[in-house]
């Protein structure tokens, strides 16, 4: 609760309208291109989806975990996601990218660690360090303030509060990369996360559902891996998903004033042809429905 209290005291705010756009997806977990990459089987899918929002004009927001920086080392990653970061690039040059970290990539929250692996990066070609994702500033939190109305709706990755994964991350870790990155790979989780815990995920969502009706503010999390979008008087907490679902990918659009979970995947069309498919799962619904002041 203190911690999800303290994220929202340093959040960064980002005024919106009704003609805002911004797309929110988590828990990428870009591998290295190996058997453990989770990722690797949605990269296609990923991809396409962020083409479709750089297109509609959506900033992006990656609302943690986006890198497996708990298994690998983050030039492995960048070389095994050559993709991915010529579409994410764009959004970055363009001041439409906005960075997060969890608990995977917590070390994104130290600035000198920022510099030295993502401001620059290594040449395909000449093997020189060229420009990559220069001045690119991580957060921990952003807060989306309405301009007329002033609601907030706080987002942060999620894993505050949960000890094993904010408090106590770097022994996680070390035990990540000494014995459950090999187990991984066989498919077997860590009992510290929520994803493979069920009993810890419920725990760690209706300490979000406390929060909510304590402060008053609507959340957007990641961290469980398992979406949500409020029933109709249900408490306004949201969550983006995965990218690392079996078969699809999850993101939550603000956009003209609503918002709604959306699911990426690839179907075959009347042609018998496989292409990557949008669908929406839930909503769109008006963010100001979900504005606990008028309650």
């Amino acid at each position: 609760m203190q911690r999800l209290t303290e994220a929202y005291r340093d959040a960064r705010v980002e005024l919106i309208d009704d003609t805002s756009r911004y797309v929110i997806m988590s828990d990428c977990h870009r591998g290295d291109g190996s058997k453990s990459d989770e990722f690797l089987k949605n990269k296609n899918t990923y991809t396409a989806a962020m083409d479709y929002y750089w297109k509609n004009g959506f900033t992006y927001v990656e609302a943690g975990d986006g890198d497996e920086l708990w298994e690998h080392d983050f030039a492995h990653i960048i070389r095994a996601n050559r993709a991915v970061w010529e579409q994410l690039m764009p959004f970055h040059r363009a001041g439409r990218m906005i960075r997060m970290w969890g608990n995977h990539d917590i070390v994104l929250k130290e600035p000198a660690y920022v510099r030295e692996h993502l401001w620059t990066a290594k040449s395909r070609t000449t093997g020189e360090h060229k420009p990559f994702f220069n001045g690119l500033e991580p957060v921990e939190a952003v807060v989306f303030r309405h301009r007329e109305t002033g609601q907030d709706v706080l987002l942060v990755h999620g894993h505050q509060g949960d000890f094993p994964n904010d408090q106590a991350w770097r022994f996680s870790r070390f035990m990540m990369r000494a014995f459950w990155r090999y187990a991984h790979a066989f498919g077997f989780h860590s009992p510290t996360s929520p994803v493979a815990n069920a009993d810890k995920r419920h725990k760690v969502e209706r300490n979000y559902r406390k929060w909510i009706r304590q402060s008053g503010v609507a959340l957007i999390c990641g961290h469980t891996h398992r979406e949500r979008f409020p029933r109709p008087n249900d408490t306004p907490y949201f969550n983006s998903g995965s990218c690392i679902y079996p078969s699809h990918i999850t993101a939550l659009e603000i956009a003209d004033g609503t918002i709604a979970l959306v699911r990426w995947r690839v179907d075959p069309n009347e042609d018998a042809i496989l292409q990557v498919t949008r669908r929406v799962m839930a909503g769109p619904e008006p963010l100001s429905s979900f504005d606990l002041r008028h309650s």
